[in-house]
């Protein structure tokens, strides 16, 4: 399965008392209609968590706002809420990532860092 969506928060890497080392970040994907009777587009997001075992430096990437595209097996997990209500989440354990897009803070701090200078390396 393809989603497409945007991070809501900064991905977590976790180590595992085993050693091994997850990824966990959340992701918004947007689906909507029009509705006929206003003719106003009505949107539905759907929230993800998602899991990625296969390398912890991608977290440094997924960062809150970040528009990504993931590849992965979906599943649901029903649970009871501390009242006792029934409650459901979807999850999302991820095969691959491919991020299309920074949010404007991010590539704010990144046109920030200077650049390093290559006249001191040259030889004359």
């Amino acid at each position: 399965m393809v989603l497409i969506g945007r991070v809501t928060k900064d991905a977590e890497v976790r180590t595992l008392k085993d050693e091994r080392k997850v990824v966990n970040f959340n992701v918004a994907v947007n689906d909507g209609y029009k509705d006929k009777k206003t003719d106003k587009w009505v949107a539905i997001p759907s929230f993800y968590s998602c899991s990625y075992w296969l390398s912890p430096a991608i977290a440094d990437r997924l960062k809150k706002g970040n528009l990504v595209e993931l590849t992965g097996r979906l599943s649901v997990n029903a649970y009871k809420d501390m009242e006792g209500e029934a409650q459901a989440s979807l999850n999302c354990h991820v095969d691959s990532i491919k991020v299309h897009g920074v949010n404007k803070k991010e590539e704010a701090n990144q046109s920030q860092t200077p650049q390093p200078s290559t006249a001191d390396d040259l030889p004359f």
